[in-house]
């Protein structure tokens, strides 16, 4: 027969806490209101949205998309339903160093700047293939077309053309490259501005040899336009002076003639009264005559005044 073990564990008389559980409860209580005020508060700010009018708005069920939500106060189903805002404001975006060749093979530096915007009936696409960035629909869709459309325009004119006619340069580059991006148009082109050209330092120095050249032609051309003006000025002077002497000439040989046919006529005149009067020399020499008789007389003459027959 097998033997009996007894229990010798000391016993001790069990005590109740009543303080202890009520407290447990009422944290018990108070973690689950908190929990529902955490669901309702949930719940209630995540059941609506506002879109900004310089936004759109795209709707998210479970990650698949819904719709687009246009600027304004909106409702959606907390926790299944999420919105991704996209930015459709005006922005600016800009490349340095874009290497080209003008028509005259001449080596330049562009710096271009694109001002775009999102399409607004293109904002469901702009999510879907690009999850809403634009900097990475920028960089995948238009920095392509804007490394190929600037040189194929930039190839069409020649260095001296694409400065002078810069605003013809943009206006064929903006329609190159909206072309271009017709057959996928997220994005609105407002417009492409070719803000810098740097040349080859071989090229500038050409081109300030050639303005150096054209400065001393002009200088030439208005040097040589000056002595014509003089030497119009001194033939004006000349002829001036060469008619002034030709009409003093002209007056005193005038004046001479005049002179001469005056004696002329007054010598025909006396020599006309002397065949009509021949006494007329006596006449004047009896008026001259101062009635003095000469003091020596010459053997043979005879007396003024006086004839005898």
């Amino acid at each position: 027969m097998a033997p009996k073990y007894q229990d010798v564990t000391p016993k001790y008389p069990e005590v109740a806490y009543p303080a202890k559980t009520k407290d447990l409860k009422f944290y018990g209580l108070a973690l689950i209101i908190a929990v529902f005020v955490v669901i309702g508060l949930t719940v209630f700010f995540g059941s609506w949205f506002t879109v900004n009018q310089t936004e759109r708005g795209v709707l998210l069920r479970n990650g698949a998309f819904v719709a687009v939500v246009q600027p304004g106060l909106h409702f959606k189903a907390p926790w299944i339903e999420d919105v991704y805002k996209i930015d459709t404001t005006t922005k600016n975006f800009h490349w340095d160093n874009i290497n080209s060749y003008s028509a005259d093979q001449q080596p330049a530096d562009l710096k271009v700047s694109v001002t775009l915007h999102v399409a607004s009936d293109k904002i469901a696409e702009m999510y879907a293939r690009f999850a809403g960035n634009v900097q990475s629909a920028v960089d995948r869709l238009i920095l392509p077309h804007i490394n190929q459309q600037v040189k194929v325009v930039f190839g069409q004119y020649t260095a001296a053309k694409a400065i002078t006619n810069r605003g013809q340069l943009n206006a064929d580059v903006v329609k190159a490259l909206t072309d271009s991006l017709s057959y996928d148009p997220v994005f609105t082109i407002e417009g492409v501005q070719i803000e810098n050209i740097t040349f080859s330092p071989d090229y500038i120095r050409s081109v300030e040899q050639r303005m150096q050249a054209e400065v001393e032609v002009q200088k030439l051309q208005q040097n040589l336009a000056r002595e014509k003006v003089q030497a119009e000025i001194t033939v004006t002077q000349a002829t001036a002076k060469a008619n002034s002497v030709r009409a003093e000439a002209q007056a005193q040989a005038d004046a001479i003639r005049l002179k001469g046919e005056a004696e002329a006529a007054a010598i025909s005149a006396r020599g006309k009264a002397l065949n009509e009067n021949p006494n007329v020399i006596q006449l004047t020499q009896a008026e001259r005559w101062n009635g003095s008789l000469p003091q020596t007389m010459v053997p043979g003459s005879s007396v003024p005044f006086i004839s005898v027959k």
